[in-house]
């Protein structure tokens, strides 16, 4: 298997990946850009290392990401060179496990999305099972018990030389504000092997639920099982428990995993309704929020953005998650939405203006009469407060805008609604 991995063809086309990814530098500080140079001269000496047993993979570079509750998510950035080596392995390994799998697990998968584990969520809902134990594995890939991952590895890998591959990445070590320690347990998240070796681990969950016969839907560590009652779902979670922590040896977060009725549990981003009799998807509040702070932020009057690279930004953001939120009845949503929205990109504009002269001019080549016009111009209001009038409306209206250039949530929802 080793030699399989290191066949040119698979290195090449891993290779290929790490750089369309592009991705941030690990700890040598070398860039994906710079990757061809260095394989060029390195690649015969690194896989001469590999096939030796000799090679050392670089400690993992730790980033911290701000979560939408306060708190941040650990990310463990690999070399450059170790992406190859590390995506090497995944193209070897995942046509090994996809055939094992089981078919509720949808996180990190080919030809799987967020999407589908959504859809087969509603599914089971309609087949009446609306209680769901909605579990939390705590700091999941800050935990995971390495010796427990090599013993399941071992159990479809007879080839010892990647388990003490993959070993040696696990045990690599982290580089914090530049200190180095030690990575005992865990499997860091940000390199192209976690989410695989993640799935790995956590198929024996899957199999142990479908064992059990139970319903339910993985996303990578996200996991909901669905029950016909809150009692069958109380059982099930008291008697899951024990297996993922004594089997498995993670930890269930107590405070987080919850019982409940389907109604307001939130699933990558999205919330479950009851509408008509069927099962429905709408967007969860603190996606909502989240929406609201990025567009606050792309809509800023004090950022210092021209005024086509603000509406590239809002583009590509409003494109992207209208596109993931798409399977949500919000329409009503996204009306309001793009209304608060319209209203911060007139202050924008109104601001931009200045000089009253300068706005009396615009107003009226935006077909204001002279009444009107001068006596906004020349408002002591506040931008807020200046462009809620009728004047500023009816000069920039929504045509206009999108004619500038700003692309609006309805607009997108329109065309990619399902």
């Amino acid at each position: 298997m080793l030699e399989k991995i290191l066949n040119r063809n698979n290195m090449n086309e891993a290779y290929r990946r790490v750089k369309r990814n592009h991705g941030a530098g690990g700890v040598d500080g070398m860039s994906v850009e710079e990757l061809g140079k260095y394989l060029a001269t390195h690649k015969e000496e690194i896989i001469q290392a590999i096939l030796g047993g000799k090679y050392r993979p670089e400690p993992v570079l730790r980033v911290e990401i701000p979560k939408e509750n306060g708190k941040t998510r650990l990310l463990g950035i690999p070399t450059a060179v170790d992406r190859v080596i590390q995506q090497a392995i995944a193209q070897v390994l995942t046509p090994i496990y996809e055939p094992k799998f089981s078919e509720t697990s949808y996180g990190f998968r080919p030809g799987r999305s967020a999407h589908d584990a959504l859809k087969k969520s509603l599914e089971y809902i309609d087949a009446g099972y609306k209680y769901v134990v909605d579990m939390d594995l705590e700091k999941f890939f800050d935990t995971v018990n390495q010796s427990k991952l090599i013993q399941v590895l071992s159990q479809d890998i007879e080839d010892g030389r990647v388990i003490s591959l993959i070993h040696k990445y696990l045990r690599a070590g982290i580089v914090a504000q530049g200190k180095f320690e030690e990575s005992q347990m865990g499997v860091p998240q940000g390199g192209p092997l976690s989410p695989l070796l993640a799935n790995i681990l956590l198929d024996e969950l899957d199999h142990e639920l479908e064992r059990r016969g139970h319903k339910f839907v993985r996303y990578a560590d996200d996991v909901l099982i669905f029950c016909k009652s809150k009692r069958a779902a109380e059982r099930t979670l008291e008697n899951i428990m024990p297996f993922i922590e004594k089997k498995l040896f993670l930890k269930v977060n107590r405070e987080k995993t919850a019982v409940s009725y389907v109604r307001g549990i939130k699933f990558l981003g999205y919330s479950f309704r009851i509408a008509k009799g069927k099962a429905a998807l709408s967007v969860h509040p603190k996606s909502v929020a989240k929406l609201k702070m990025k567009i606050r932020e792309l809509t800023a009057r004090s950022n210092g953005w021209s005024n086509d690279y603000r509406k590239l930004r809002l583009r590509q953001y409003i494109t992207g998650w209208v596109n993931y939120f798409k399977l949500a009845g919000m329409k009503t949503l996204l009306q309001k939405t793009d209304g608060w929205m319209r209203h911060r990109i007139r202050s924008l504009i109104w601001k931009q203006w200045k000089r009253p002269r300068t706005k009396y001019k615009n107003l009226r080549k935006l077909g204001s009469n002279h009444q009107g016009a001068y006596k906004v111009a020349n408002t002591s209001k506040g931008y807020w407060r200046a462009v809620e009038g009728v004047v500023v409306q009816t000069a920039l209206t929504t045509k206009r805008l999108r004619q500038s250039g700003y692309t609006f949530l309805m607009d997108r929802y329109q065309k990619v609604s399902v």
